[in-house]
């Protein structure tokens, strides 16, 4: 049966209708003759199929042009250090990877040399050990710390409001660790053995115009040990952060790298304070500030240990 399209007259006005037809029955196209239109199609796809190769032709020539000139800036570059330093595969395998993961702007960590490895395990026993009041070591430590803060003063005994006197904040010290473990009374000697002129000036306040309401010594010390920790993401496994990578490196120089860097932060933290005038309740805002400028000299690219570090001049 077949369809064809009529006019009729409905309501006075010429409308069209389609009659039934099998579409078999169609033996010519709807549009045109039949050898025109093949024709007309072949040129079609020929011309379609020229523009496609002549794209794809360009787009072999522009990555072709790009990784050429990646191949020859990166043999230029790797020439030039080549030509200016003795140490190229020393600091390939123990610089930072330029590339940050995400936004939280993590680096992968380089590639440690046992000796790295072997200190950066040491390091991370040490934060594991939290301060328990009733170990004999732990003891000891706190009366070393006293020896050396007051070598003229009668040693008190582990529960005392003498105490007080050196920032703890009450009379017995072992209820201020919390978090900060015993690597934090181990800090606080070491920056009284190793630095006293610059640790008695802190632990007196002798320098700068101070405020009524100072912040405790010992507790202060507590916090940037803790505050060190959380900036180099030491706790375990390989820090991801630029500062921890760095510190990395810090490690290969001096075993007791964490130790240096603890005196530089106070001495800097002690700085911030002045220089904001701050007072107790602003102690948070100072340590925020130190770490902010300690994470910016540990990037300075020259800084290879913390004697390196701008800030470590403030300890002499």
């Amino acid at each position: 049966m077949r369809r064809r399209l009529h006019h009729g007259d409905v309501d006075g006005k010429k409308h069209e209708h389609l009659v039934g037809a099998d579409l078999n029955d169609l033996s010519e196209p709807l549009l045109g003759n039949n050898d025109d239109y093949k024709a007309n199609k072949q040129l079609e796809v020929q011309r379609l199929e020229a523009i496609l190769y002549d794209e794809k032709r360009k787009e072999h020539l522009h990555w072709t042009f790009l990784f050429s000139h990646i191949i020859s800036e990166w043999a230029q570059w790797l020439a030039n250090v080549l030509l200016g330093s003795g140490s190229f595969i020393v600091r390939i395998l123990t610089s930072p990877s330029a590339i940050a993961i995400g936004p939280s702007k993590k680096f992968l960590p380089p590639l440690l040399t046992p000796l790295q490895e072997s200190r950066l395990r040491t390091l991370q026993k040490r934060l594991e050990v939290p301060f328990d009041g009733s170990c004999s070591e732990h003891q000891d430590a706190l009366r070393k710390l006293w020896r050396s803060a007051y070598p003229d003063r009668e040693l008190p005994g582990l529960k005392s409001e003498d105490w007080k006197d050196m920032g703890w904040q009450g009379n017995d010290p072992s209820t201020d660790f919390r978090g900060g473990g015993f690597i934090s009374l181990e800090n606080l000697i070491f920056f009284a053995r190793t630095y006293p002129e610059a640790f008695q000036n802190l632990l007196n306040k002798k320098e700068g115009n101070r405020a009524e309401w100072e912040y405790p010594f010992a507790v202060a010390g507590i916090n940037i040990s803790f505050m060190l920790v959380q900036m180099l993401d030491i706790q375990s496994g390989l820090p991801t952060s630029l500062s921890g990578v760095r510190f990395l490196e810090f490690l290969s120089h001096d075993e007791s790298a964490f130790d240096e860097l603890f005196c530089v932060a106070f001495k800097l933290m002690d700085i911030h304070w002045l220089a904001r005038r701050a007072s107790y309740m602003e102690f948070n805002e100072v340590i925020k500030s130190t770490r902010m400028q300690l994470e910016k000299e540990l990037a300075i690219e020259d800084v290879t240990s913390v004697k390196d570090l701008p800030a470590y001049n403030l300890l002499r």
